[in-house]
């Protein structure tokens, strides 16, 4: 009898497998929330992500974890902020103590890669059967000078759950998007080969060798990051739109989305569109491009530096063409695509996230009270305030560490972060900043220190 219920058990399992649905997890990097033609940016051209959201729900209140990426990234991978994780600043970041002139603070240490003990969506997609490939930008596996024990190679995603890794290593951008590309993990092609247009080759290649399984497609496009490269053709087209500041930015941003809509037309031609999920997102809000009405950009804690366009199309589930204003944050993609391919928690992991799918589905469970952002770093471009923020319904309360001054915001009457409340609602702002500070507790956050420099 033995005999016999064992292949049935196996095919049983395989069944299970095979039902289960593809997930693709496409981040954009830098593009801001106003970037993309269906979000309001009319001067450019994005009918692939118009048609993804067209064809999907549209968030209108989607954040990053973080206004820089290395921390978005790895909440995303975790399902954990970025405070609790000690992951604050884009690695390699700055020097440990450092603090620029004039400031009372140093910034606070953090950590520059995603440790091997993390549990990654990656690994528990993995472990449950699914194919599970890495293309593009990771910027995970800094390590620095005299850091033992650890080597840069040995902190790429084929160690944090996926098979397939592609261009995924330590590089902030790539020094080229034009080939060579002088990236880690990916071979060069011929001289003048397109960065977008060779990393959508290789997640279709993936796509097509694994159509007869689940699979997990993390495809985190370089683009929309500097240099600012593109074809001249393209770039050409853009230079005769009037009132366009920057025709290579947005010729970037029409590539991106060109060689993303040739990865949905193959994933049609596979027949693969019902049973896959595809969540579009940016790592922070814009740096290049024109941010308004939202306030600041990338580094910063304002709306523009956490702000970003976030779809989601999963055909027979997410009904075609609906917005949905609840805030969400990247940590809600790690439950999100555990729960979608049927999986329990992860246990003993605390998470900063919550599953997605009542709201994808339009079912009632979805419970969000309160979204919270710690940058305790000076960004690249070193404009930012170091501090912490938090929202909760239409509010949103700032606190900088240089001094304790709150700042607040009622978003749902000014998004554009224009009119501060702090004075005149002293009672809202002290409740949400006693409850930011339990928050920073709870995760143990590393917190600026008092500089001996200035």
């Amino acid at each position: 009898m033995k005999h016999l219920l064992l292949p049935l058990l196996v095919l049983t399992l395989a069944s299970k497998a095979a039902d289960r649905p593809n997930l693709v997890v496409i981040m954009a990097d830098d593009l801001g929330w106003r970037d993309l033609h269906g979000y309001g940016n009319s001067r450019v051209d994005t009918p692939a992500l118009d048609q993804l959201a067209a064809e999907g729900m549209r968030f209108t209140q989607g954040y990053a974890a973080s206004p820089v990426c290395t921390p978005t990234r790895a909440a995303m991978m975790t399902g954990q902020a970025p405070a609790r994780l000690r992951i604050t600043n884009h690695a390699p970041g700055h020097p440990d103590g450092f603090t620029i002139k004039g400031s009372t603070l140093q910034e606070a240490e953090n950590l520059r890669h995603l440790p091997l003990a993390a549990v990654t969506v990656a690994e528990r997609l993995s472990a449950a059967g699914y194919a599970t490939a890495h293309v593009g930008k990771w910027h995970l596996s800094y390590v620095r000078r005299g850091e033992t024990g650890l080597a840069e190679k040995d902190l790429r995603p084929e160690h944090q759950g996926f098979d397939v890794n592609v261009g995924g290593g330590d590089n902030g951008g790539p020094p080229s998007y034009f080939a060579p590309y002088r990236i880690a993990a990916l071979a060069d092609g011929r001289e003048g080969e397109y960065l977008p247009e060779r990393l959508a080759d290789e997640a279709i290649a993936f796509m097509r060798q694994h159509k007869d399984r689940p699979f997990y497609l993390n495809w985190w496009p370089y683009s929309v990051h500097y240099p600012m490269q593109a074809r001249e053709a393209l770039i050409a087209k853009y230079r005769q739109r009037k009132g366009l500041k920057d025709p290579v930015y947005a010729a970037m941003i029409e590539a991106m989305d060109t060689v993303i809509g040739r990865f949905l037309k193959a994933l049609d031609e596979a027949g693969l569109r019902d049973n896959t999920l595809v969540l579009f997102k940016s790592d922070n809000g814009g740096y290049n491009g024109d941010n308004r009405p939202l306030r600041g950009f990338k580094g910063m804690l304002y709306e523009g530096g956490i702000r970003v366009p976030w779809i989601v199309r999963w055909p027979g589930r997410v009904k075609p063409g609906t917005t949905e204003a609840t805030p969400v944050i990247s940590m809600d993609c790690y439950p999100t695509l555990l729960e979608v391919a049927g999986l329990p928690p992860t246990e003993n992991h605390p998470l900063d996230g919550r599953s997605l799918l009542p709201l994808l589905t339009q079912s009632p469970g979805f419970e969000r009270d309160t979204l919270y952002f710690h940058y305790p770093n000076y960004a690249f471009h070193q404009q930012n305030r170091l501090g912490s923020a938090l929202r909760e319904g239409p509010y949103k309360l700032i606190r900088y560490d240089d001094d304790g001054s709150l700042e607040l915001y009622d978003l749902s009457n000014d998004l554009g972060e224009k009119r501060n409340l702090a004075g005149q609602s002293p009672d809202l702002a002290r409740r949400l900043e006693a409850k930011l500070d339990a928050w920073l507790r709870e995760c143990e956050a590393r917190r600026p220190r008092k500089s001996t420099v200035n």
